[in-house]
């Protein structure tokens, strides 16, 4: 999506920056400094950093050659959606931050962690073949027979679609699955650490558990050797010294397993803390529901020996009804529908904005978050004309991760969209009739985004717009206004531009007496274009052609478009 970005000599202005992502990066530059370096290595650090002495210091100090490790988790028992997908986005942000910070001089990682060797406990609504899931119930994700029919295991099925998605949007990304590092032994010393370490976890976990959990609970789900299910089964013994827990299989049986290998799963909390402790992980960003579960989280990492990372809370997408959205409801947005009418740049635009504040995730806020991103990355350009400095503060400079493109698109989404109704265009290649004698010179070679977002414009009327567009008749003010205005754009001369042409709009409302003069706007598009608002009318006459408006008002007139 974007180039590399050059990202030597921006720290004196990186450690100035007032956007979120630089204010978690120097906080997590804080950290790596406290907990890497001595108090005299520290001073050496900040001496070097102050000259912009970046590579130097990594030379100098081999504590800050270690890579600083960003991870956010997937769960990967239901399909990937929105949500999903900024867990992966805020920390590429941050670490984008970072990197400016450090003049890209201290190596940095982001670890996608799918938890697909949790218990499938609850079918989703959104798949197919419910009763055949329904006889893997309780197995881990990726023991799950896969409903579509594609891969190996449901898990498998869910982590292609995440990966996919990441590497169409160009993320820099380690994947990891959870089945496999517990398998491979990656986890295991730190397993045999909560073994050992067994009553310490139970101190802090029981408090903030029920009075019936707390009667069962351990931090080790075992799984069965007999049904392969992930079992809520207490620990009945411990042998420190052979690394096995006793529990009761699902038969009654008491059953010796190993914590190591893959034979059991941490409750997901300890799973929490046995992550960040084993990986190193410095930095992770989760929803504002799990506050509690990083404090809890935190405890059982410092118990275990560790540091847990510094953490990032953003607050929850919720749909069109203001529920929270969920894997397993499958409401809200899934990633390819989003893809189907707008662009990935406009879906991590939303993202960035206000993390800390509650957004709907739903179909109508596409077109507005897509004609935003487009307007700072207008802004972005003018200030890069004006001085040579990036402004770092600028949300296009963290969509695109550091580099921006030179261009954006001169026509609007909602322009489009009005266009595309007027039009009544159903292709491409309507819509550029009327694009091409607008912009000079243009053609969708040379205005690939804008080329992007017709056809997008085109999929979001088909969806949304034209089934839900309500023409009314005109009052008599708003009759005699708009014949008015057909007067006055009939006599503008050949070639005249939006602005103009606004011009005339603004004094034909003003002149009928509209007050406020935003009634008279929502007027024409309520009774030219049956919807409640629309873009700049100058801009849309310019594009769509003096003559075709005048036609469109006429008929409209004439009551063409509205049901007798």
């Amino acid at each position: 999506m974007s180039s590399q970005p050059n990202l030597h000599g921006l720290s004196a202005v990186a450690r100035e920056a007032k956007s979120w992502p630089f204010e978690q990066a120097r906080l997590l530059l804080q950290r790596i400094l406290r907990l890497r370096l001595s108090d005299a290595e520290r001073d050496l650090a900040a001496t070097l950093f102050a000259e912009g002495k970046f590579a130097e210091a990594v030379q100098t100090l081999p504590a800050l050659a270690k890579p600083i490790i960003f991870q956010c988790g997937y769960g990967a028992s239901g399909l990937p959606h929105m949500g999903t997908f900024g867990e992966a986005a805020r920390p590429t942000m941050v670490r984008t931050a970072f990197r400016a910070l450090t003049e890209d001089a201290l190596a940095t990682r982001l670890i996608v962690f799918s938890d697909d060797m949790d218990g499938f406990r609850k079918i989703p609504d959104n798949v197919p073949n419910k009763d055949l899931l329904e006889l893997d119930r309780d197995k881990p994700v990726t023991s799950v027979r896969d409903p579509f029919g594609e891969y190996e295991s449901f898990g498998a099925h869910n982590n292609a679609r995440l990966r996919a998605f990441l590497d169409e949007f160009g993320f820099d990304y380690t994947f990891m699955s959870s089945t496999e590092t517990y398998k491979s032994g990656r986890l295991d010393s730190i397993l045999l650490r909560i073994l050992e370490r067994f009553d310490a976890i139970q101190s802090i976990m029981l408090p903030t558990l029920g009075e019936e959990r707390r009667a069962t609970y351990s931090p080790f789900l075992p799984i069965s050797p007999k049904t392969g299910r992930v079992l809520q089964a207490p620990t009945l013994e411990r042998n420190v010294e052979k690394g096995t827990i006793t529990f009761a299989d699902e038969d009654g049986t008491l059953t010796e397993t190993p914590v190591t290998g893959g034979h059991v799963k941490l409750q997901w909390r300890p799973d929490w803390a046995a992550r960040w402790t084993a990986l190193e992980v410095d930095f992770e960003a989760s929803g504002k529901d799990l506050i509690d579960s990083v404090r809890v989280s935190n405890r059982i990492v410092k118990a275990l020996g560790g540091e847990p990372p510094e953490a990032f809370h953003f607050e929850l997408f919720m749909d069109e009804n203001n529920q929270k959205i969920s894997k397993s409801k499958g409401n809200g947005l899934t990633m390819e529908e989003w893809l189907r009418y707008g662009t990935p740049e406009s879906l991590a635009y939303y993202m960035y904005q206000s993390p800390k504040s509650a957004k709907r995730l739903y179909f109508d806020v596409i077109p507005k978050a897509t004609d935003e991103y487009l307007q700072q990355l207008d802004a972005y350009n003018r200030a890069r004309a004006d001085s040579n400095v990036p402004a770092i503060d600028n949300p296009a400079w963290h969509v695109h991760r550091g580099a921006p493109p030179e261009r954006g698109s001169p026509v609007s989404f909602s322009l489009l969209l009005n266009l595309v109704s007027a039009a009544d265009a159903s292709t491409k290649d309507i819509l550029w009739g009327f694009l091409e004698r607008y912009i000079p010179n243009a053609s969708p070679t040379s205005q690939p985004v804008l080329d992007q977002l017709a056809g997008y414009a085109i999929n979001y009327y088909e969806d949304f717009v034209k089934p839900s567009k309500v023409f009314r008749a005109p009052s008599d003010q708003e009759r005699g206004a708009m014949q008015s205005l057909a007067a006055k754009l009939k006599a503008l001369p050949a070639g005249a531009d939006a602005e103009a042409i606004q011009n005339q709009v603004f004094e034909v409302g003003n002149e009928a007496g509209f007050q406020p003069l935003r009634s008279w706007f929502s007027a024409l598009y309520e009774v030219l274009l049956g919807q409640s608002q629309g873009p700049r009318f100058g801009s849309f006459v310019a594009i769509f052609g003096i003559e075709r408006t005048i036609a469109l008002i006429d008929r409209a007139l004439a009551g063409e478009f509205v049901s007798a």
